[in-house]
């Protein structure tokens, strides 16, 4: 068996640092120091790891030279770089937009155009899809069109009006139909992005009742009657009320058959146990984290170490507790964390440097890779137990029957482990703050 170690450690200034490690035959009398893994049991079934193309993205990538351009997508989604599978498109302006707009400003939908989108999100997009045809897109509203709400406003939340619950949807099948002609395929959608949260950027409110009718009544029949296949998530809001939202939106055989999932952010804190409820209790729905990001921390040490660290411990969290895929926020900013229309600056993978010719790549981009790079769609999570907390561990099966191991050290001290996979054992050391992943075929 050839198995190849990968490390990142800040400290020592190493970056998916491969050796070949050689391993020994297990011996009964070890006892202590042992993570085992299972590869005969699996669980969930990962459909990928991607990212955002905001409007924000977009313009960042093309403010580079054209070479730099290409190269960058390729950090993403080339089977060298993050081998990306999985991607979340905005349905109209965000707040990492440069300004708000919708597609259609007519009850009759009329004037429906995705021009706008064209320039800075499609064509980034498409070059994406060079590398990887197989790219899975996930879409979501920050807010439908202003006509469309009770505030008469894309911001500030408000409300879909009821009057408008077919208008909206018919609004949601013809951006399915005019993405497909730029042959990007819509997979997944979800009603609302963070429909808890009146923001003072795009956003739009609903009560669990209001998600669950719209998603039930016009959404997915309005889908039936154009043929479109794409499934409907709900939720896409923090973790802490997941559980509780999809009880109150599953509940009967409806909503079962409309809609095929929940969709989430990590914005309040881990809340894990909330996806091993909502999965034990829905185990057919899919369970996907669209979106995380960190404060803009203008490149201290420190708080890059810390910002990959919060990405390490949630996505080994998430994976555990069963989820199906981990979409991160924006995969490109500019040096300021933006651009964003309310300043609501952040942190991303990549940032462009300010003279605009060149990227910086955050440490976050390489804490990701160590989950994206060797954890391949269509691999199954697979059992482990472990001896400390000090240590947190995944574990999955590819399809290519290859295992993959994540390893992640959050401690101010080194961890030695002794790992035990069938009839073998690898004994190694984990330093603090650095992680670690195996690849064994």
């Amino acid at each position: 068996m050839e198995i190849k170690k990968i490390e990142t450690n800040y400290k020592r200034n190493m970056f998916f640092h491969e050796t070949k490690v050689k391993s020994k035959a297990y011996q009964e009398k070890l006892e202590n120091q042992i993570i085992n893994i299972y590869p005969e049991i699996t669980y969930q079934t990962i459909l990928g790891f991607g990212g955002a193309f905001t409007e924000a993205t977009g313009i960042s990538i093309k403010k580079l030279p054209s070479e730099k351009q290409e190269k960058v997508i390729k950090e993403y989604f080339s089977k060298d770089g993050l081998n990306y599978s999985v991607g979340r498109l905005p349905i109209g302006s965000s707040d990492f937009s440069l300004n708000s707009y919708s597609y259609s400003n007519k009850p009759d939908l009329s004037d429906f155009s995705i021009e706008k989108d064209k320039d800075y999100i499609i064509q980034i997009v498409q070059s994406a899809q060079k590398l990887n045809s197989n790219i899975q897109f996930l879409a979501s509203p920050w807010s439908p069109p202003k006509f469309m709400k009770s505030n008469k406003m894309l911001v500030l939340g408000g409300k879909l009006l009821e009057k408008y619950n077919q208008t909206f949807a018919n609004y949601l099948v013809k951006y399915i139909n005019f993405y497909k002609n730029e042959g990007i395929n819509i997979n997944y959608i979800t009603v609302q992005n963070e429909p808890n949260a009146l923001q003072i950027w795009e956003s739009c409110l609903y009560s669990a009742k209001e998600e669950a009718n719209f998603a039930i009544n016009y959404l997915f029949p309005t889908f039936k009657t154009n043929n479109i296949n794409t499934k409907i998530l709900i939720w896409d809001h923090n973790k802490e009320k997941l559980f509780t939202r999809a009880m109150q939106e599953l509940n009967n055989n409806q909503a079962l058959e409309a809609i095929s999932g929940i969709a989430f952010h990590w914005y309040t804190g881990d809340h894990f146990e909330n996806i091993s409820l909502t999965h034990d209790a829905f185990p057919g729905k899919l369970l996907i984290h669209t979106e995380g990001c960190t404060g803009y921390s203008k490149f201290n040490p420190n708080d890059e170490v810390k910002n990959a660290e919060i990405y390490g411990h949630d996505i080994l969290g998430d994976l555990n507790s069963g989820i199906n895929a981990y979409i991160d926020w924006n995969m490109v900013l500019d040096n300021k964390g933006g651009p964003n229309h309310k300043l609501n600056y952040c942190n991303s993978p990549i940032m462009i440097n300010k003279e605009n010719n060149d990227y910086i790549k955050n440490l976050t981009f390489y804490y990701i890779g160590h989950f994206s790079k060797y954890i391949y769609p269509g691999a199954k999570r697979i059992a482990f137990s472990k001896f400390t907390n000090n240590i947190e561990v995944t574990a999955f099966k590819n399809p290519d029957t290859s295992i993959a191991i994540v390893l992640l050290n959050r401690n101010d001290f080194n961890v030695e482990y002794n790992l035990c996979i069938n009839d073998i054992v690898m004994h190694d050391n984990l330093d603090s703050h650095a992680i670690v992943s195996y690849l064994l075929k």
